[in-house]
């Protein structure tokens, strides 16, 4: 409960560019314009990396970064198996990122030195799909589904594959369904919403 809305962490500590703190705006845009339609957000969230003490800048990680609030608020945890990257606009919106297969290639080095499982992979922006170059090892193990790609082009569908839960969309009274994920964070923002009324009467 409170009203300072998104704190980045990293720029408070003076670690983060202007690119990732402008990430971080988009950020509470989206959550805005999602979920502060019928009262506004009352709400303190703390994002970090944690145990990073060196500079980090790029918005590549904007849409990574909205997951873990949305986790968060929502109660559903986060499939720890898939590495996600991709910007986000404040519609939800996928964008392209650079490096795709350097960062794919990346993660399944990683996975591949801790043990392949089958269920590890990459979740990448669709408007990257065309950037793809794969080492042949990397397809090799997609093709046997021990590592896999998911592309996505908004927060909605990236939230349902690293959750397992619908997403939702709202109503035209701005109401989310129920049993979805995007009803969990509303009403989570409604109750700190009424909490923080009651407290500052």
């Amino acid at each position: 409960m409170g009203k300072p809305g998104i704190v980045n962490v990293e720029h408070e500590a003076q670690l983060s560019g202007q690119t990732h703190d402008k990430g971080m705006m988009i950020i509470a845009g989206y959550l805005g314009r999602m979920f502060a339609q019928n009262y506004p957000l009352s709400v303190s969230i703390s994002v970090s990396f944690e145990q990073n003490y060196s500079g980090i800048d790029g918005d590549s990680a904007s849409s990574t970064e909205l997951y873990a609030v949305l986790s968060s608020l929502s109660g559903y945890p986060i499939r720890q198996g898939i590495a996600v990257t991709g910007s986000v606009n404040q519609k939800g919106e996928i964008q392209a990122i650079g490096g795709v297969n350097e960062k794919i290639e990346g993660f399944f080095d990683v996975c591949t030195q801790k043990g392949l499982t089958g269920v590890q992979g990459v979740m990448i922006p669709s408007s990257n799909v065309k950037n793809l170059m794969l080492r042949k090892d990397v397809v090799d193990a997609i093709d046997r589904s021990m590592f896999h790609i998911y592309q996505v082009s908004t927060i909605e569908q990236g939230i349902e594959v690293l959750t397992g839960i619908v997403a939702g969309e709202p109503d035209e009274n701005f109401n989310f369904p129920k049993n979805t994920l995007f009803e969990a964070v509303q009403n989570k923002l409604k109750k700190l919403h009424e909490r923080s009324v009651q407290y500052n009467r």
